[in-house]
């Protein structure tokens, strides 16, 4: 049996040729899918950070609520602290004495004053943090409802084409095996290197199938003979003359 090192290299070009049209295939089931796997990642992503923004907004309400519970309390003590000083001030013997109590009860009620303000402020802030996990559901609302339609429309073409994209990986795994290891790794890295995944292309009118430069004559006859393997001198991409791209074929 043949290995890759017998094989010309008219049959290598074959073999490389064939992977890029597998390949080629799955990338077009790829496209048909469009940017929705990514879409629905980034919905996914997005909905995630902003739960957990609703989680940090539930905490900072909690935290306002604990505040105003002790203001609160604090100035219930401080009210009943002056209803005390008003009590004492009915038993007093001098004026120091009242001089004194007098002053216990203005304190109190500045500390009275003061925990309404610090309430008030707080009650403010409770609203606003109220107002923002508001807009932050709503916002989730309106992202679980798109995402939905995404995963709906995403499904859909996934079964489709499933079935294929499986049959034409297992095809591209197979074909691999029969392609020489140096190439395999400049196919890879051609392939890697443009967004059309093309690393293997025909001449078509005298130019590169890849990058559309002109193919001087004595270049294309070589490519013609295949005696040896071709790159684009523009883009680096393998060449193959049309009739060995038309002989080629994926069914």
């Amino acid at each position: 049996m043949a290995t890759l090192k017998d094989f010309s290299i008219e049959e290598k070009l074959g073999s490389v040729l064939f992977l890029q049209k597998i390949d080629s295939k799955i990338d077009e089931i790829k496209t048909l899918k469009g940017e929705l796997p990514m879409e629905v990642k980034d919905l996914e992503d997005e909905i995630e950070g902003l739960q957990t923004r609703l989680r940090n907004i539930d905490g900072e309400i909690a935290n306002i609520n604990a505040f105003i519970d002790t203001k609160n309390n604090a100035k219930k003590d401080a009210q009943a602290l002056i209803k005390k000083y008003e009590k004492q001030q009915d038993n007093v013997k001098n004026n120091r004495e009242f001089e004194a109590i007098n002053k216990e009860m203005e304190m109190q009620e500045l500390e009275v004053r003061l925990n309404e303000k610090h309430v008030k402020d707080a009650t403010f802030e409770q609203k606003d943090r109220m107002n923002a996990r508001l807009k932050t559901e709503e916002k989730i609302a309106d992202l679980e409802e798109a995402l939905a339609h995404k995963r709906v429309e995403l499904e859909k073409i996934s079964a489709d084409t499933e079935k294929e994209e499986e049959l034409l990986q297992e095809r591209s795994n197979e074909a691999r095996q029969k392609v020489d290891a140096r190439l395999i790794l400049g196919y890879d890295r051609i392939r890697s290197s443009y967004r059309n995944g093309l690393a293997v292309v025909p001449i078509l009118r005298d130019s590169c199938g890849g990058c559309f430069n002109i193919i001087p004559p004595q270049r294309q006859s070589e490519i013609r003979q295949h005696k040896k393997i071709v790159v684009c001198e523009h883009c680096g991409r393998i060449l193959v003359d049309a009739d060995l791209n038309e002989k080629i074929a994926v069914k």
